[in-house]
């Protein structure tokens, strides 16, 4: 049996990268830039095209919000302006545990959603894997930023024509009550919510690779999660190759890249970059 080859792309998305002026149309800019992403993606678009042919699936993932978020600052208020909501805004890039919600310091805009927050802030502390981050709006479905990055974009497109097969993508992160950073898996699942739910489809996909090939942004949160999930849930995670120079962590956040990748060569996965990397 011939062996396969699957690409795996995640979130190479307009919001994440750190495109220069000239990129980016009409005054706009992206609202997460990771710094190296701009990059990244341009020598991931490079691997594409010399190793394409070579590429049995591409499958890219898109981190898909809408402005009212739990995670976005239109959700929360600071928890000093009484019950008339006038309490003033909460800034991008801070950090709301449940205790400060019991006791005040934060608190949704929306009354009524009080409980379901602790309840979800209660969930996800007791799972150790994040702290709730109030981010930028970013991603924000039908937005600039929400869309591929062109060099990736077109890569991709070409990659289409030449091998008469479409890219697979999967759309995470649009239930409001529920961080997605993994392209398999919500941070705390919603019953309700199949797509919060793991992604067997996607895993029994994935899992058809006999390399399987992972880039994208960002090493600390997206690209670690979605990894860590396929290490849990697939057999074989030597079959898993990095693509190092094709990723990197949210700034404030480099620790965790290094533990990151440290501990997926511990778990018998590949690291190479795209020079070094030839199917």
């Amino acid at each position: 049996m011939l062996s396969t080859t699957q690409l795996l792309v995640i979130d190479p998305q307009n919001d994440f990268c750190d495109l220069p002026d000239d990129w980016c149309p009409g005054g706009q800019h992206p609202s997460l830039p990771v710094a190296g992403a701009h990059a990244d993606m341009q020598r991931l678009a490079g691997w594409i095209r010399r190793e394409g042919a070579k590429v049995d699936a591409i499958t890219v993932t898109l981190d898909s919000h809408q402005r009212y978020d739990i995670a976005h600052p239109a959700f929360w208020q600071q928890g000093n302006g009484g019950d008339s909501g006038d309490g003033g805004d909460v800034v991008p890039f801070t950090a709301i545990t449940a205790a400060q919600v019991r006791s005040g310091v934060f608190r949704p805009r929306n009354s009524g959603a009080l409980q379901r927050s602790l309840d979800y802030l209660d969930a996800l502390e007791a799972n150790s894997r994040y702290t709730l981050m109030v981010w930028p709006v970013h991603c924000e479905v039908g937005s600039w930023g929400h869309g591929i990055h062109a060099d990736v974009l077109a890569a991709c497109g070409d990659w289409q024509q030449q091998r008469q097969r479409a890219v697979y993508n999967v759309f995470k992160g649009l239930n409001p009550w529920t961080e997605h950073y993994s392209a398999l898996l919500a941070e705390v699942p919603d019953p309700a919510d199949p797509a919060t739910l793991l992604n067997t489809a996607l895993l029994e996909r994935l899992g058809q690779a006999d390399i399987l090939v992972v880039a994208g942004e960002a090493s600390s949160h997206c690209v670690r999660s979605t990894v860590e999930h396929l290490v849990e849930h697939l057999p074989h995670p030597e079959r898993i190759v990095l693509m190092h120079d094709a990723m990197s962590p949210v700034p404030g956040f480099e620790s965790a890249h290094h533990d990151f990748l440290a501990a997926m060569q511990a778990r018998g996965l590949r690291l190479a970059s795209s020079q070094e990397l030839h199917l």
